[in-house]
């Protein structure tokens, strides 16, 4: 559509989401010289506009500077804001979190296509001088992100109008461009028609957040690049076929090319050598070769290998034109027998979704988080990415080209509020539905993605977009796809929601569907492969039960593989009102309606650290398993092409925690292959202890993403030399004291004391440093986690809540022996009528303390978040060192990922930075963890025969139940040791109703005993 008088009205009307925009093309780089080009420097023809414009904001259009580009109006007195950026992150308006509902909901009664009253107008100009080097030349403007309508003039003069956020918009400015300063004026608006199509799980912006460009192009100019590496039917021959759309500067459509021209073609692979080269006559303005280039290095994830595509446009006087440098990779995506296949051998994605995402600058990312991005996931076996729900950045592609990603690309599209409400189906309003009306602004943003995307050997699998329900306009664009590209399949979810249109999807793609779903839908001889394009739902503490997806890899071909959501958290830096920054979330910002803290479900924190969630997804993601023992390792290769020539396998031998023994070795294992190797451990007999051989495989040499001797994976057997002395009880002599309200036992350098009033141990002082602030009592309630909160555990088990804060003592008693003394406490729980618990505290003669607790349960009560004994000590007790599971926090569901060692941590580093505080820092299999003061003296908790769960934190869980924000949190003034018997999963196949599978549930009606000594420690 062309028109020189902008509407307003176009903002509400979807059959206008383009006037005046050039059409979509390849993100291929053109140069003047060969040699620039080959070396991939900066475009010389480019000129960047970013950094500072000026700005007006505007609450709606009636408010807004109507007249601001004409050249006569002076916008000198305006405020400043950075291109690119988000309008509500630099002092504008205010930023929105909402995840299914439109933002608008119960604020605005509209309906599509009709937009909301409430609609801010970000005004911006931007005085540029003409560069020297495009002086009479043709000059165009390259808009790559603009959130989500805008319209732009130049000097004046209307020049064009876009829709679609997230994929470039382009204007012709040669008629209205001169020498000399030029007056850029740029009116965007956060609110049109395409805002009922972008409704996504994330925070709601607006404004020029990506950069912004000028460019000119030479006399003839490759406009449009179609550039694909190919195989033959064994995937050893390669052939490239590429396809060039050719046209003179400064023509806004392509025509023919004028003067005789040709192009020369040289493939080169990685070291530079000419694999193949070629020279074509120009005849017209298209030309489609095919270039054979003879055997060639596949492209993988796991060796991306590139050539480089060099095309040179000669003139007809034998001259260099321009230059074009395309990444080429050889690689076959393609369904074989219902199972999808790269390079004919079966894949499984072990993959995440992806917000563009920094907790500063919001969508605006540069090159280093993407770098950062790139590294977090090829460090810890992330092998695929979803690019939800809209694309990326071209850089995006291009690092996942050179790093080795598998990507699925999706177009900007999801319109959830518009059919599920609070989580019911109801698509009475649906758009885009079946509306003829709607089709060809999403054909719009389909054919935008792929003829911009097209070249990226990464881009295996396109997307039609994501929870808009399903209907003809969404079948259309998958089969625009398949025609368009058949190189590659086409994914969409929302057929589940209505199998009419089933036929839009390659591949069954379902959400949160739980593993025995899963199973029953590959179990049933279905037509299509399963992925799930999200699962595991990463919210807060989350991530439990993952082994139950990755174990269906290698029992159904079928099955293949999933994408966690997701990969960061949605949160931005904001103070408070005592001038502390933190990572705020939905509603911090006053934003209503809002979905709160649902913006937090990375694997990775929003300032771009790894939980403690990633241990788990690292493990199971392993494409190399590891199952030692005392005679060697049998390694397994799932690796569909990489050996393991570039690892080292390393090996120790730990006893209780601590190395005795070290190798390293190198291991010769193909793909697709397994092997035992032998390892060399100490001869001769072992002396008495628990022992582990933990193997690992590292890196030889470092590469882009990783330094040398990174770990990629790892596996532990552990094992136990039992003595043949009887175990010995401490002899020496102890004095009890039974008073009136106390008893007290005492030895040489410490002293215990119960209290018969306080009904429980109040005192034991090793070397006059007392060790317990607060009692020690049993503990049935944890700080709820978000999926917690997700299926009304509080609700459901609040008893559990209540009898952790009162008890009633029904007994006390004495019992005294030679060499120890027994102070046992019975109690009672009226909420949760039935249960008994005792716990008896056995001091012995060396001043060491076993604690242990018996659980009597009682039918009719709800299940048992954890069964624990907690008790405060002094904050001075500030760091710890382990002999557990560890590094990171781990669960009864998430604890394949740890490993049996020895490691340490301050107090205030075990809890984990989740968005609203909640139980972590949890440790399974504790033999021992010990708590010393800056002296290094203190208490050990030792549970070596027996293993406990045990959390040590600064904060009770009800403390951590209370707050909504970690500053919310007390000050440090104890710190609050947990042990416990054993603690409920954290779950993760939703958050929103989806419990922790059985086996990692407590029953309340059993009988469960643990124990724990607690001894003096000294540095």
């Amino acid at each position: 559509m062309t028109t020189k008088s902008p509407s307003i009205e176009w903002l509400s009307d979807p059959a206008v989401f383009r006037v005046n925009r050039l059409d979509a093309h390849s993100d291929h780089r053109y140069y003047r010289t060969v040699e620039a080009a080959k070396a991939s420097a900066p475009m010389d023809m480019r000129q960047s506009l970013n950094g500072s414009w000026k700005f007006h904001y505007a609450l709606n259009a009636q408010a807004r500077p109507a007249a601001f580009y004409e050249e006569s109006f002076a916008c000198d007195g305006w405020s400043d804001i950075q291109v690119p950026g988000h309008i509500q992150l630099q002092g504008f308006g205010s930023p929105q979190y909402v995840n299914t509902m439109y933002p608008w909901d119960g604020l605005e009664d509209v309906r599509p296509p009709h937009i909301p009253e409430h609609n801010p107008v970000g005004s911006y100009v931007k005085t540029f001088d003409l560069p020297a080097t495009m002086t009479d030349w043709p000059v165009y403007i390259s808009f790559q992100g603009v959130e989500s309508a805008f319209y732009v003039w130049l000097n004046g003069a209307f020049v064009g109008y876009s829709e679609d956020s997230f994929t470039p918009a382009e204007f012709d400015l040669s008629p209205y461009v001169r020498p000399g300063a030029n007056k850029l004026a740029v009116e965007v608006y956060q609110r049109s028609t395409g805002s009922w199509l972008e409704d996504q799980d994330f925070w709601r912006f607006s404004g020029i957040f990506r950069e912004v460009y000028l460019y000119t192009v030479p006399k003839l100019h490759v406009w449009d690049l179609s550039v694909r590496g190919e195989l033959d039917d064994k995937y050893a021959q390669g052939t490239v076929k590429v396809g060039l759309r050719l046209g003179s500067g400064g023509q806004k459509s392509i025509g023919g090319t004028g003067p005789k021209s040709a192009a020369r073609f040289e493939l080169l692979d990685a070291e530079g050598r000419t694999v193949a080269a070629g020279l074509h006559d120009v005849i017209g303005s298209e030309l489609d070769i095919a270039l054979e280039a003879g055997p060639v290095q596949l492209w993988s994830a796991e060796q991306p290998y590139l050539y480089k595509l060099a095309i040179s446009i000669i003139g007809e006087q034998g001259e260099l034109i321009e230059a074009i440098v395309q990444q080429v990779g050889f690689r076959r995506f393609e369904m074989i027998d219902k199972v999808m296949c790269l390079n004919g051998k079966r894949i499984v994605f072990k993959g995440v979704n992806r917000h563009e995402f920094n907790c500063r600058t919001g969508r605006a990312i540069g090159e280093a988080d993407m770098l950062r991005d790139i590294a977090i996931m090829k460090q810890n076996n992330i092998n695929a990415v979803r690019t939800s729900h809209y694309p990326n950045q071209t850089l995006w592609y291009e690092l996942c080209d050179e790093y080795g990603l598998y990507v699925i690309d999706e177009m900007n599209l999801e319109s959830h509020g518009s059919w599920q409400k609070m989580g019911a189906v109801e698509p009475s309003w649906n758009v885009p539905g079946n509306l003829p009306e709607w089709e060809p602004i999403v054909m719009d943003r389909a054919i935008s993605m792929l003829e911009r995307d097209k070249n990226h050997p990464s881009i295996i699998i396109w997307s039609c977009g994501n929870e808009a329900y399903a209907g003809e306009v969404i079948l259309n664009v998958s089969n625009y796809f398949r025609l368009a590209d058949p190189s590659r399949l086409v994914h969409y979810e929302g057929v589940f929601h209505n199998r009419a249109y089933n036929d839009t999807s390659d591949m069954e793609s379902r959400m949160y569907a739980k593993p025995a779903d899963i199973e029953a839908y590959l179990n049933e001889s279905p037509e299509k492969p399963y992925i799930s394009c999200e699962y595991m739902h990463a919210m807060g503490n989350s991530v439990g039960g993952m082994h139950k997806y990755t174990e269906l890899e290698n029992k159904y071909p079928m099955y293949q593989g999933g994408f966690i959501w997701d990969f960061i958290d949605q949160s931005l830096m904001k103070k408070n009102r005592f001038g502390q920054e933190y990572l705020a979330y939905g509603g911090d910002f006053d934003d209503r309606p809002t979905d709160y803290s649902f913006c937090g479900n990375g694997i990775v924190y929003a300032d771009r650290e790894v939980t403690p969630k990633m241990q788990e997804v690292k493990f199971l993601y392993q494409d190399y398993k590891l199952f030692p023992n005392r005679e060697g390792v049998k390694i397994v290769n799932e690796s569909l092409f990489a050996g393991t020539e570039h690892l080292s396998l390393v090996y120790r031998l730990l006893l209780g925690g601590r190395e005795i023994y070290r190798g390293r070795t190198d291991a010769d294992v193909p793909a697709q292959s397994e092997a035992f190797v032998p390892l060399t451990l100490p001869e001769g007999n072992l002396a008495p202890g628990e022992y582990a051989i933990e193997t690992c495989l590292v890196l030889k040499q470092g590469t882009p993403w990783a330094s040398a001797g990174h770990e990629i994976a790892f596996g532990q057997e552990v094992f136990r030399i039992e003595s043949s002395a009887e175990p010995t009880v401490p002899s020496g002599t102890l004095r009890v004291v039974e008073g009136d309200v106390n008893i007290g036992v005492n030895g040489d350098g410490w002293a215990v004391l119960f209290s018969k009033q306080a009904k429980s141990l109040v005192s034991l002082r090793y070397g006059g440093r007392e060790m317990i602030a607060v009692p020690p009592a049993p503990l049935f309630w944890r700080a709820t986690t978000d999926n917690d909160k997700g299926y009304s555990l509080g609700y459901e088990a609040g008893v559990w809540y209540a009898a952790s804060l009162a008890r009633n003592c029904t007994g006390i008693e004495l019992r005294q022996e030679e060499h120890a003394a027994t102070v046992v406490f019975a109690y009672e729980f009226r909420t949760c009528p039935g249960v008994k618990v005792e716990i008896a505290y056995t001091v012995y003669a060396d001043g060491s303390v076993r604690v242990r607790t018996d659980y009597t349960g009682a039918a009719g009560l709800p299940e048992l978040p954890i069964l624990a004994v907690s008790f405060k000590t002094s904050a001075d007790y500030e760091h710890t060192n382990w002999y557990a599971m560890g590094p990171e926090e781990n669960y009864a569901d998430r604890k394949h990922g740890a490993r049996l060692g020895m490691f340490e941590r301050r107090v205030k580093e075990l809890p984990s930075r989740y968005l609203v505080p909640q139980e972590s820092g949890n440790r399974t299999g504790v033999r021992r963890v010990t708590l010393s003061n800056p002296q290094g003296l203190g208490m050990t908790i030792d549970a070596s025969l027996n293993p406990v769960e045990c959390n040590i934190s600064p904060y009770t869980a009800f403390e951590l139940e209370h707050a909504a924000h970690a500053w919310e949190l007390p000050d440090a003034h104890y710190t609050v040791v947990t042990v416990a018997g054993c603690q409920m999963g954290v779950g993760g196949d939703d958050s929103w109703g989806a419990p922790v599978h059985p086996e990692y549930r407590i029953p309340s009606n059993g009988n469960l005993s643990f124990a724990f000594t607690l001894k003096p420690h000294a540095k």
